[in-house]
This record gives structure tokens, C-alpha cells and sequence, in this order.
């Protein structure tokens, strides 16, 4: 089914339903597991170092496909591509329900990771296609909403299937509505009208794996152990991430090089030479990075530095991903009337000031104290996404749009990366317990929201 400007309204809500889904299952499934790890680690006979495979398999192999999927499916159609992603994750859920070690299991995710490398490429480019230009922006806020509330609902998800039912259910619930999914999206997702000339290089996409892989096997690898003893003194052999890191960097500069010489690069590097494309990316990296430091600290703040139940704190930090909830419909309305720099701008100063304001709480707040601050900082990141992610699909041609989705992806990714490293070496060299680690990780995420503020703001010139 080809379509020239959307889809109409029964069917655009029928397509949008199957993207619903898969995004949903796809960004859960990045951080639904963790919950499970010791069960896993117990249940099959592993250790708990050799366990985090479970999670590092997932992240690695979508990371590494991403680009590839995305370029994929400016050649081929972003529909055949989604459609191929849906099956094999379904497929993967199911081998990952039924193993029985634990390397059946991490190469049931990796699997897995590649579906979810095909639902999360194409994602936002066929959210272009379903909607027509001028309702572009609402459909690009909910499916910012959608991976936005994913993001942070993974942990309480598992908890509620996890007290009724044992790890392998996690997975297994995904298969039937990855069947549904299938089903739907059959007839429900609408295909390219235009798409690019070209083909994929095999050694491209290897050399795309490699750089991917090792850089965050690298960091990754780094933070453990820096963050192993407190104090900052590492902990175990750094040569095997320094040497994955290293060995990632030299790779990227031959894979760069090669993309610079290319028309069609597999890594869009020449959508960066449109300067709004370029600051959105960075606004993006900044946001999810600062998203990260602060969503992972506060926990620690709530519990260790003010005493909170497990259930408080649980409440507390639901007000951050509710505020989004109600402010992005609203947003959605914005988008187009207002310039997509200074959206994001106010939303990043509103959750630079946010952060801030955590921060400097007083040694015995109220509830109340922390929830309106946590509502601030939830209305900032929902002012910022879906302006930001509506400026990066759109300023790419539309048959680069699958490029443009899949580097919208990567800076997600990216961020959290970032940010998980960096609160890893915090961690490492102030206690987080009772002590200032989430103090000095909030304030570091209030800078990186400042700075992508900034690369907001600069956007208005360009308009």
C-alpha cells in the first residue's frame, strides 16, 4: 500500500497500533530483565558477571544493527523491514522463554536484539508515512510518549509478572503479541513511496557492527570495573576493555572514512552536514544522557539520603514519567506552530533548573518538596522530545527518512550509554549511599541539560 500524504484516519490508527507495539516491546525488553538477574543467575547454574551477557547481548546487537536496518530500509521499504524485525523477535522471545543455559539464552537475545534493531530503525520513519504532514507532529509526540514511558516502566513491570510468575514469562508474554502485531501489520502498514538507489555493503555493515560493539563493550567494560571498589581505583585487568575500546576507535576512523567517500553512506554521516539535523542530534545525545544520570540516581537520593520506603520512592519517581504523559498530547499540538528550537530549548532549561533544584533539596523535604520538582523536570523532557525527534525526521529527505530514524535511535542509545558511564565513575568516587553521589550525578545531568539547550536554542537561527 503506497500512500502519498498519510494514511486515512481508521487506518492511521490501526497502523499506528502495530508501531505501538513493537516500540513498546522493543524498549522494554532493553530493561525489563534486569529485575530478573538474580533468579537467572540462580536457575541456571551462572555467575552473576556471567549474567549481565543477558543484558549486554540485547544492547549490543541492537546498537550494531541499527544503522544497517535503517539504511536497509530506505532500499527495501521501511514495512518489510519492520515486519522482519516483528518475526524475529517474536521468535526470539519465544527461544529466549524456553532456554535452558545461559548461553542459550544470550544468543536468544542477541536474536532478540536484532528484531528489536528492525522494530527501532524504522520506527519514527514510518510514522512519517502513516500521518500526513500537518498532523506529523502529534503522531511523532505519541510515539515519543510511548518510548518515553517504556523507557522508565521496565522495573515495575517486571516486579508485577515477576510476583506471579517465574523469569521465562517475561519473554513469553511477548509472543502473542507479537503475533498480533504481525497480523496487523500486514495489511495495516503503509509502504515507501520513494525509496533510495543502492545496496548494503556487507563489509560496511561488518565494520558498522565492530565500531558499535567494541566502543560499548569497551565503556561498558571500564565502568564496571572503575566502579567494582569505591574510591575510583579499578578494580580486575583493564587491558580487555582499553584493547576493545582501542580496537573500536580504529575501526570507526576506517568505517568514517570509507562513509565520508560515499553518496549514500550506510552511517548517515551527511545528514550531519544539515545543521539542524546536526544540533537536534546533539540536543538529543545531551537529553537522554542528562534522562539517565538523573533517573538512576535518584533512586539512591530517595532511599539512602532521605530515607524513603521502597514504595515512596517508587511513587515519587512516578511523578517525572505522568508529567510527560500529560504534557506531550499538548505539545503534539505545538509542533509547527512553534519553532522546534525553542520547544526543546524551554524544555531543557525547564529540566536543567529542575535537576537543580533536586540538587539542593533541604535535609528533610516533604513529599511535596520532591514531587512538583519531579513534575518540572518531567514537563521539560515532554516539551523537549517530540519537537526535537518531529525537527530530526523531517529535515531529512523523505527517502532518507529510514537514515534519519535509525541516527535518531543511535543518539537515544548514545545518551544512555553516556550516561550510565558516567554515573558509574561517579559512583565509583563518592559514595552513593547516604553520601553525594546522586548530589554531584545531578548536578552533572543539570549541565548536559543546559547544553542541549543551547544546541536547541541554536537551531532558531537556522530556521
Amino acid at each position: 500500500m503506497l500512500v502519498q500524504d498519510g494514511l486515512p484516519t481508521r487506518e492511521r490508527f490501526r497502523a499506528l497500533l502495530v508501531i505501538i507495539l513493537g516500540i513498546v516491546m522493543a524498549v522494554l525488553d532493553g530493561t525489563i530483565i534486569n529485575l530478573a538477574l538474580p533468579d537467572i543467575t540462580r536457575e541456571l547454574n551462572a555467575t552473576a558477571a556471567q549474567s549481565i551477557w543477558v543484558i549486554n547481548a540485547y544492547q549490543v546487537a541492537t546498537l550494531a544493527l541499527l544503522l544497517p536496518l535503517a539504511a536497509l530500509g530506505d532500499i527495501a521499504g521501511y514495512r518489510r523491514v519492520y515486519l522482519a524485525g516483528m518475526a524475529v523477535f517474536t521468535l526470539a522471545s519465544l527461544l529466549c522463554a524456553l532456554a535452558d543455559s545461559l548461553t542459550t539464552l544470550a544468543l536468544a537475545r542477541v536474536l532478540q536484539g536484532l528484531g528489536a534493531a528492525g522494530l527501532m530503525s524504522v520506527n519514527t520513519a514510518l510514522v512519517r508515512l502513516i500521518y500526513p504532514k500537518h498532523l506529523l507532529g502529534r503522531g511523532i509526540a505519541i510515539s515519543s510518549l510511548v518510548v518515553a514511558t517504556a523507557s522508565v516502566a521496565g522495573p515495575s513491570i517486571a516486579a508485577a509478572i515477576l510476583s506471579v510468575a517465574s523469569w521465562p514469562w517475561l519473554f513469553a508474554l511477548n509472543v502473542p503479541f507479537g503475533l498480533l502485531s504481525l497480523w496487523l501489520g500486514r495489511k495495516a502498514l503503509p509502504d515507501n513511496l520513494s525509496r533510495s538507489e543502492g545496496r548494503l555493503s556487507p563489509l560496511d555493515v561488518a565494520l558498522n557492527a565492530l565500531m558499535f560493539g567494541l566502543v560499548f563493550l569497551g565503556v561498558d567494560g571500564l565502568s564496571v570495573r572503575i566502579e567494582a571498589v569505591p574510591g575510583g581505583e579499578p578494580a580486575g585487568a583493564l587491558w580487555l576493555p582499553l584493547a576493545e575500546l582501542a580496537a573500536g576507535i580504529v575501526i570507526g576512523v576506517v568505517y568514517v572514512r570509507r562513509q565520508l567517500a560515499q553518496p549514500l553512506p550506510l552511517f548517515p554521516l551527511d545528514l550531519l552536514r544539515i545543521p539542524v539535523f546536526a544540533l537536534s542530534m546533539g540536543t538529543s545525545i545531551g537529553a537522554f544522557c542528562a534522562q539517565t544520570l538523573a533517573y538512576v540516581s535518584l533512586p539512591f537520593l530517595l532511599l539512602g539520603n532521605y530515607g524513603f520506603s521502597h514504595l515512596q520512592a517508587g511513587l515519587l519517581l512516578t511523578a517525572w514519567p505522568l508529567a510527560i504523559v500529560v504534557t506531550s498530547p499538548v505539545v503534539g499540538r505545538l509542533i509547527g506552530r512553534y519553532s522546534g528550537g525553542l520547544l526543546g530549548g524551554t524544555g531543557m532549561a525547564l529540566l536543567s533548573l529542575g535537576l537543580v533544584l533536586l540538587a539542593v533539596l533541604p535535609p528533610h523535604p516533604s513529599q511535596l518538596d520532591i514531587v512538583w520538582r519531579m513534575v518540572l523536570c518531567g514537563v521539560g523532557y515532554g516539551l523537549f522530545q517530540s519537537p526535537n525527534n518531529h525537527t530530526i525526521i523531517t529535515s531529512a529527505p523523505p527517502h532518507r527518512s529510514g537514515g534519519a530514524s535509525g541516527m535518531l535511535g543511535t543518539a537515544r542509545l548514545t545518551g544512555q550509554t553516556l550516561g550510565a558511564v558516567l554515573l558509574a565513575m561517579i559512583f565509583a568516587m563518592f559514595d552513593p549511599q547516604g553520601g553525594h553521589g546522586s548530589f554531584v550525578a545531578l548536578w552533572l545531568a543539570a549541565g548536559f541539560a543546559a547544553v542541549a539547550g543551547i544546541c536547541s536554542a541554536l537551531r532558531m537561527r537556522q530556521a
